[in-house]
């Protein structure tokens, strides 16, 4: 057993299966986009939401936070989650729905765990982010309709990445006024998920900015190589948080405002942290190219000609476009698994000499 609780070549199995729930989620997401001749399996169309936000990201989140904790039982959370993903694929939807209410109630025990070794405002902002999702995954399980789930749901991306972004930066120097304007952001947001998408997009577009004036990716964007990329990323999302944010706090096109929201946010900042989580997960290095950033590119060119085709009634350029989404995680994904095979192979051919 390694540090973090499990060996990392079994930290692999639970990835693949967040990411079959990922592969399942983006093909019922062409499905519902209008792209009626995509083999995609029923239950992707209908759970595309809970595939994608609990099974895969439900997964990946809680996997991390369990090689944090450094406790077997922490690694229950991506399991159970990661299972009920096969679950809702195999027809078993009620098991499948509990599944994934059972893995956020493990993170939110394993954050808990984590808060209490080191107290601070990220790791209470963390535990909130879990419990949001356990509300939303929860209240899917007992059968409320999504509309009611998706603010807890996107309550959960927003305080996790919050919270994960001021404890990267929490060397920065701010006067206290700037921590409280963050705490009374968290607050606005809890409150406003249970009044649902219009409340909660004023409370996202003021994280957007407390994030675009104080985050040090506003400095790091100054530097080069992967420094300058993961800034990029992140900045980009940050824009995306706002833009989805308004377009909720509107009441204007839903399928513009959530995809601003999961595309263009939450995907950049996976994009921009990759290099990061991969080496402290599996233990493998995702060494920077400018290649990077042509997936990079791909997510918010084609994410623009989405909300674009959303907001002019365009179907046509909204199926052209969520394509370019699906084409955009692929790539990165060819993408970063070809330069983490090839950063092995030079490691190998060097040790061999």
């Amino acid at each position: 057993m390694g540090a973090g609780g499990l060996a990392p070549r079994w930290r692999f199995p639970l990835l693949v299966l967040g990411f079959v729930a990922l592969a399942s989620g983006i093909a019922g997401g062409l499905t519902r986009s209008g792209l009626a001749s995509f083999p995609a399996p029923q239950a992707s169309v209908a759970l595309h939401g809970a595939l994608m936000v609990s099974a895969f990201f439900g997964t990946v989140i809680s996997l991390e936070r369990a090689v944090a904790l450094g406790r077997l039982w922490g690694y229950g959370a991506p399991l159970a989650s990661g299972l009920g993903g096969i679950a809702l694929l195999a027809g078993a939807t009620a098991a499948g729905l509990w599944l994934l209410a059972a893995g956020a109630a493990l993170l939110v025990a394993a954050s808990a765990v984590l808060a209490a070794r080191q107290p601070s405002l990220e790791s209470s902002t963390l535990i909130l982010g879990a419990v949001c999702w356990l509300a939303g995954n929860l209240m899917l399980a007992v059968g409320i309709p999504a509309p009611g789930v998706v603010p807890w749901w996107i309550a959960f991306f927003a305080l996790t990445i919050a919270a994960e972004r001021l404890e990267l930066s929490r060397y920065m120097p701010r006067p206290p006024a700037v921590r409280r304007a963050f705490v009374a952001i968290i607050a606005a947001l809890v409150i406003s998920a249970y009044f649902g998408t219009v409340p909660l997009g004023a409370a996202l577009v003021a994280l957007a900015a407390w994030l675009l004036a104080f985050d040090l990716a506003r400095i790091t964007i100054r530097q080069t190589m992967l420094p300058r990329y993961i800034a990029a990323c992140l900045l980009a999302g940050y824009a995306w948080l706002a833009i989805g944010g308004a377009l909720f706090a509107l009441g204007s096109n839903y399928d513009a405002a959530i995809h601003a929201m999961m595309l263009g946010f939450v995907f950049s900042m996976v994009f921009g942290h990759a290099p990061v989580i991969l080496p402290a997960v599996l233990r493998v290095a995702l060494p920077y190219s400018a290649w990077l950033y042509l997936p990079l590119a791909l997510l918010h060119g084609s994410l623009a000609l989405r909300v674009s085709g959303d907001l002019l009634g365009a179907g046509a350029l909204r199926i052209v476009a969520a394509v370019g989404n699906a084409a955009a995680i692929a790539l990165f994904i060819l993408t970063a698994a070809g330069l983490v095979l090839s950063a092995a192979m030079r490691a190998r051919s060097s040790s061999s000499r």
